[in-house]
């Protein structure tokens, strides 16, 4: 299984239409890869907080409208990352969105550990409170968004409703990227999954992007990592590895706390 992993420069001289259109460029010049992956908050900046309310969108709005094309031209499985969704209460959400090769939406996720404590997303934006998972041809995703990477307990919650590859899509600071590949490798091998982990390169709202996307395989091997400018990783996985994985290291089974039926 081939997935690409687009690490998109967030620049603030760039419009979001005219980033909606680069993305959606870079999205079909992956044709080949069975998974594409976008991060978080791409079209606006996830630190560009003032500019939530006037850039958010209803769910089947202007980004919706592109992505979806995108994922049918280029005949992949798309998560499109995140963009600030308005619902119909007025609400804004942290919204990430999953595509069939046909353009058909098959996920919506709304991140539910909202960061900034007591600024910004914190207190802007909704929580989601429901664990997503989208079945694809050969793996399962489990979707998460940033912050959530901090809280185990989601990814576990993830894994026991079958998840095998985990899908982060970040707009992470470069003032913590070492707490960033940490936690992606910790959540891989804790979780016995890949883990594919996007981030944004640039910088907005002053705040300098991580970037560094890395892939993660269910022993905690890094097998791919990008640099601090945008930039592409492709990789393919072994879905079956995760399999192996867990038959030949089982530690899922020991769990004794916070238990969930056999895997």
């Amino acid at each position: 299984m081939r997935a690409s992993l687009i690490q998109i420069a967030v620049d603030p001289d760039e419009s979001v239409d005219a980033r909606r259109v680069r993305a959606a460029s870079l999205v079909v010049a992956q044709r080949g890869a069975d998974l594409v992956v976008l991060p978080e908050l791409w079209p606006v900046g996830a630190f560009a907080y003032t500019a939530f309310e006037a850039e958010a969108e209803p769910l089947e709005g202007p980004t919706h409208e592109v992505m979806a094309k995108a994922a049918a031209e280029a005949g992949t499985w798309l998560h499109a990352g995140s963009f600030v969704e308005r619902a119909d209460d007025g609400t804004l959400y942290n919204t990430s969105l999953v595509f069939s090769p046909r353009g058909e939406r098959t996920a919506v996720y709304r991140k539910i550990h909202r960061f900034g404590f007591d600024r910004g997303e914190a207190v802007m934006m909704g929580a989601g409170d429901e664990l997503v998972t989208v079945a694809l041809p050969d793996t399962t995703l489990g979707l998460a968004t940033c912050y959530d990477l901090r809280f185990p307990e989601q990814f576990r919650g993830l894994v026991d409703v079958g998840a095998e590859t985990l899908v982060v899509a970040a707009g992470w600071p470069e003032r913590r990227r070492a707490h960033w590949t940490l936690l992606a490798q910790a959540r891989a091998v804790e979780n016995q999954a890949y883990v594919l982990a996007v981030g944004t390169a640039g910088t907005h709202a002053d705040v300098q992007q991580a970037g560094h996307s890395v892939v993660v395989d269910p022993w905690g091997e890094v097998l791919a990592r990008a640099g601090a400018d945008e930039e592409i990783l492709t990789v393919e996985l072994d879905p079956a590895k995760v399999r192996a994985t867990r038959e030949q290291f089982p530690a899922l089974k020991d769990r004794r706390l916070g238990l969930a039926p056999p895997l």
